[in-house]
């Protein structure tokens, strides 16, 4: 416990930061491959403990905790700057701890931060406040209190998102936002209907014009229509198969369309959409085919065996591991076989479903999603890995509690010793 509060130190002090994530939005398809089971960087048995090292861990609690409280008045300072710092120090703290009760405590203070800075937020301040807010109904869970935050910042999120003036990184994290937020909020069908709705509507531009030929955005924008795109997917999910057959029939021939698209990431986020769309489907009716199914497949063999020179290779690589995955899904209905370990335990992604779940929160929690795989209720019930595990039972004692121990045992020892001499003194005087 003590040096999970030194890593959440280290992240708010912007020490040691873990979350790349939200720099760096590309799709990798290692992003659903096992991640190390280690929470931590560094080995608790290559800490060189004195004295002052060992009294000084418990004040770690203390000063994280001033450390957070400090940043949440940063939020309100006049520097756009400082702000941003604020937030992003914010939801790393939320992403390195599982924060649920401190969270649930200023539950006023967390939604006035959100709300202000989604609403009168300048600069790239907007998209932070947007992936704090994911990070908080995570970390709180469905429920009153994630229901109550979301009814306040929905349409914050909302604007944002379809302000063609507003920035395309802040329209990008608003709508990831709205997607995974709806997708844990208790908002009622309606709710969610609207919101994809809306989600739709942003990545529609990239559909073909008139004249049947491929719109050209610059990237900022294919990245803000990738993650409406991905959204809308991972809402699919939870809503029941039989209105995913309507969508996939209403929609299904547009969405091929983004295959096209010159962005790696859209055309990805397309064949992920694709999958999922097709997955669900079946289960509803199991004859479902997609609509000149043989066009379809020979343009996934493409994307699956591109070698054209003009795109980068690492593009390249990506695109052929994902495409090869989506053309077994699409031909022969195969569902994806991934393997994630994390500390003691596993976890199995069989569906695109679930590894379209798994991918939205990875993507925002980064390296803290081992960390609330093991502790977040929310997490281990959608992916059904049960109650949270005792990890005290069985679990090897680390070279700072075992120094601890020894430290102890000394100052008895010595106590004993002293109560020893002091009656032998006795004795001798007598």
């Amino acid at each position: 416990a003590n040096l999970q509060a030194k890593r959440a130190l280290d992240a708010i002090s912007g020490c040691n930061s873990c979350i790349a994530s939200e720099d760096n939005d590309s799709i990798d398809v290692a992003s659903v491959h096992s991640m190390s089971s280690s929470r931590f960087e560094c080995d608790v048995d290559d800490v060189n403990c004195n004295d002052d090292e060992c009294n000084g861990e418990e004040a770690y609690f203390d000063d994280f905790e001033e450390k957070l409280l400090q940043a949440f008045d940063n939020t309100s300072n006049k520097s756009v700057k400082s702000r941003c710092n604020a937030l992003q120090l914010i939801k790393n703290a939320f992403t390195t701890r599982f924060m649920f009760d401190f969270i649930v405590e200023r539950k006023l203070t967390v939604t006035d931060i959100l709300e202000r800075c989604l609403k009168r937020g300048k600069g790239e301040e907007q998209g932070y406040a947007a992936i704090l807010a994911t990070v908080v109904c995570i970390s709180l869970g469905p429920g009153s209190e994630t229901d109550a935050i979301f009814k306040e910042i929905q349409a914050h999120l909302l604007v944002t998102m379809l302000d063609p003036t507003a920035l395309p990184w802040n329209r990008s994290k608003c709508s990831s936002a709205l997607g995974l937020c709806c997708f844990i909020a208790g908002i009622g069908a309606e709710s969610i209907d609207s919101i994809m709705d809306a989600l739709h509507t942003v990545f529609s531009a990239s559909f073909y014009k008139g004249n049947g030929v491929p719109p050209v955005h610059n990237p900022e924008i294919t990245a803000l229509h990738s993650s409406a795109l991905l959204a809308w997917t991972l809402l699919l999910t939870i809503q029941s198969a039989s209105l995913v057959l309507r969508l996939a029939e209403k929609h299904m021939k547009r969405i091929i369309e983004l295959l096209d698209s010159s962005d790696v990431e859209l055309r990805i986020a397309a064949g992920e959409a694709i999958t999922v769309l097709h997955e669900i489907s079946r289960e509803c009716d199991a004859d479902f085919e997609i609509d000149r199914m043989d066009i379809l497949c020979e343009k996934l063999k493409a994307l699956a065996t591109d070698s054209q020179k003009f795109r980068a290779k690492k593009e390249r690589r990506i695109q052929r591991s994902s495409f090869r995955d989506v053309l077994r899904a699409v031909e022969e209905g195969e569902p994806p076989s991934i393997q994630i370990k994390f500390g003691r335990e596993r976890l199995l992604i069989n569906s695109w479903s679930r590894k379209r779940q798994y991918d939205a929160f990875c993507q925002v929690l980064a390296s803290g999603m081992n960390l609330h795989l093991t502790e977040n209720e929310l997490l281990r019930d959608i992916f059904e890995l049960g109650p949270p595990l005792d990890l005290t039972i069985g679990q090897k004692t680390s070279k700072f509690e075992r120094h601890m121990g020894n430290l102890a045992a000394s100052k008895a020892r010595t106590k004993t010793r002293g109560k020893l001499r002091d009656k032998r003194a006795d004795v001798m005087a007598i």
